[in-house]
């Protein structure tokens, strides 16, 4: 089974992608509602949040988990990949979202080795737009510094974009107001971005609000898809770990919130009807 976790709904953009280009295994969805948002809180409890939602999702049997949410890929993938996993739990993998959007920014393949595969443009500027806590984390920064150091990165941190979301005001003068005030740092710029992520997993739920924003010459990345596509690759390369995960197209979705108020926020977005349940993780 893979597992998804975000500290919000917004990480069912992340898994509608999957569900359309991995339709045929399980999936269980974690979303930690009760504590969200994360782009707010420090490193540690981060760290913390995140592991413990992580280790709930392998004791349910997940054996790949997918952490959609940017701040936890960015404050705390990297301690539970290095030291977490190897000790405690040796035979499963967690994966972020913050490594495969950098490759796409750059232009790289899926799996792009630092030094070896080049971009197919190394100039240039590319932007992310972010929550305060993965843009201070640095973590787009430095992984693009690795793949394509020659490629300039805009990072602006959005702060009302996700309370817009999580309050339904995808649209409407407020929403375009507060669209516009973070945008202007990036588009008016003597260099603008020719890519620009959309690097929270909320954020492409305002993408109708945002293409009129943006100039037609400017690319939007749906981090959804790319993510989707690099786990379908990865996937392909570790052949070892697709095979111990299970086939029979169940979907389980939970939160540490009120369920009925998860289950109707994410019907709107996957379009179908949903069944949550409320979960504790200690």
């Amino acid at each position: 089974m893979i597992g998804v976790f975000d500290s919000g709904f917004g990480g069912l953009t992340i898994l509608a992608s999957l569900l359309r280009d991995l339709p045929q295994y399980d999936y269980l969805y974690l979303a930690d509602s009760a504590r969200a948002p994360y782009g707010a809180r420090s490193a540690d409890v981060i760290n913390e949040f995140t592991l413990e939602s992580v280790e709930w999702l392998f004791h349910e049997g997940c054996t790949v988990v997918v952490l959609a949410c940017n701040t936890a890929s960015a404050r705390a993938l990297r301690n539970i990949q290095q030291r977490h996993l190897p000790v405690h739990r040796p035979d499963r993998r967690v994966l972020g979202v913050v490594r495969p959007s950098v490759e796409a920014l750059a232009g790289l393949p899926p799996g792009a080795i630092p030094g070896v595969t080049l971009p197919s443009d190394t100039r240039g500027a590319v932007a992310v737009l972010a929550t305060a806590s993965t843009v201070a984390s640095d973590s787009y920064r430095l992984e693009l510094q690795k793949l394509a150091p020659g490629i300039e990165l805009i990072q602006q941190a959005c702060p009302m974009w996700v309370p817009l979301v999580e309050a339904g005001e995808l649209a409407g003068p407020g929403t375009e107001w507060f669209l516009r005030q973070s945008l202007a740092p990036v588009l008016d710029r003597p260099r603008p971005p020719t890519r620009i992520l959309l690097g929270c997993t909320h954020f492409p739920l305002l993408l109708p609000a945002l293409r009129p924003l943006v100039p037609a010459g400017i690319e939007l990345l749906n981090q959804a898809d790319i993510v989707a596509a690099r786990l379908t690759d990865w996937l392909q390369r570790h052949p070892e770990h697709a095979a111990r995960l299970t086939r029979g197209g169940r979907r389980r979705y939970t939160t540490t919130d009120d369920a009925g108020w998860f289950a109707e926020r994410g019907e709107r977005l996957l379009g179908h009807r949903l069944t949550a349940e409320r979960v504790r993780l200690r």
